[in-house]
Order: structure tokens, then sequence, then C-alpha cells
């Protein structure tokens, strides 16, 4: 996301760039907000995450347009749906599992990721999973959890999709 963002200011289309990097610094204070209250209490609030929807659907596709790029709207929205059915049918399949605000989520970062492009959905989705491992594998060496312990899923989900927008160029 940050390469697109340079790459519209280059192409003088300040006002795509400032909706880009406004859709970005949301999505940051999304993350930050919702990590820290799924860590504390093991949800992800619909204060948080329904809202999520509008704002950066509004911001992304005046981004898509001004930028006169319409093929990005369509992908954001393919990747909502394409993310959200993922980890809707994983949640359908072991509930247990997942919570549902993991659900919600997901329909929100496969927006950004699909705004980028399809290996961004699939590598911010990978991402996710990877990072929640990693964090489970951390709490057992730790010797603050165990291998059926619950953790947060939604900080791993964010710093996912995070790393892939920052890192990956779109």
């Amino acid at each position: 996301m940050v390469t697109r963002l340079l790459d519209l200011w280059e192409a003088s289309q300040p006002l795509a760039a400032a909706c880009a990097a406004a859709a970005c610094l949301y999505l940051l204070f999304l993350a930050v907000q919702l990590s820290i209250v799924d860590i504390r209490t093991h949800t992800l609030p619909d204060r948080l995450v329904l809202p999520a929807y509008p704002v950066a659907g509004i911001l992304l596709c005046s981004v898509a347009l001004l930028a006169g790029q319409p093929v990005h709207l369509w992908r954001a929205l393919a990747g909502l749906l394409a993310l959200g059915a993922l980890y809707w049918v994983l949640w359908a399949v072991y509930p247990a599992g997942m919570g549902f605000g993991d659900v919600k989520l997901a329909g929100v970062l496969g927006m950004y990721l699909g705004f980028l492009g399809w290996n961004h959905v699939l590598l911010g989705a990978a991402a996710g999973f990877v990072a929640g491992g990693l964090w489970g594998v951390a709490l057992i060496a730790a010797r603050r959890g165990t291998a059926k312990s619950h953790i947060p899923f939604g900080p791993s989900m964010l710093a996912g999709a995070l790393a892939t927008l920052l890192l990956l160029p779109g």
C-alpha cells in the first residue's frame, strides 16, 4: 500500500494519495484499537468493526475513482467477499476455534488486501495464520499457555494484513 501511495503522489494525484493515506491511517488506528480490546477481552466489538466497512469502503472507493482505476474497487469487493467467506467457513466448521468477530474483521481486511491484488489477499490471510501460530508457540515456550489455550486471533489477522500491505509492493 505504501508503494501505491507513492505511485499516486508521483503521478500528480494528490487527492487520491490523500485518500489512500487516510485509508492507511484508519486501518492502523483500527488495528491498535482492536488489538488492545481483543487481547484484554477476547472480543472484537461490533462498535469498532462494523463502522470500518463504510469508512474503508468510502476511502478505498475514492482512491480508485480519483486515480481512474475502478478495477481496484472491484478487487476490494472481491477480496471482502473471498476473505469473509473463508473465515465464515472456518467458523462454521469449528465455531469453538474462532469467534464471529474474526469473521467480521476478515471482510474489512479482505477489502484492503483485495484493493491491491489477489496476491495480497492470499499472503495477508496466510500471514495472519502464521502470526497466530507463532504467538501460540511463544506462549507455550514461555509457559504462559498450553496447546489448548485460547488466544485472541484478531491481532494476528491485523499483523498479517498490515505486514502484507507494508512489505508487498502493490
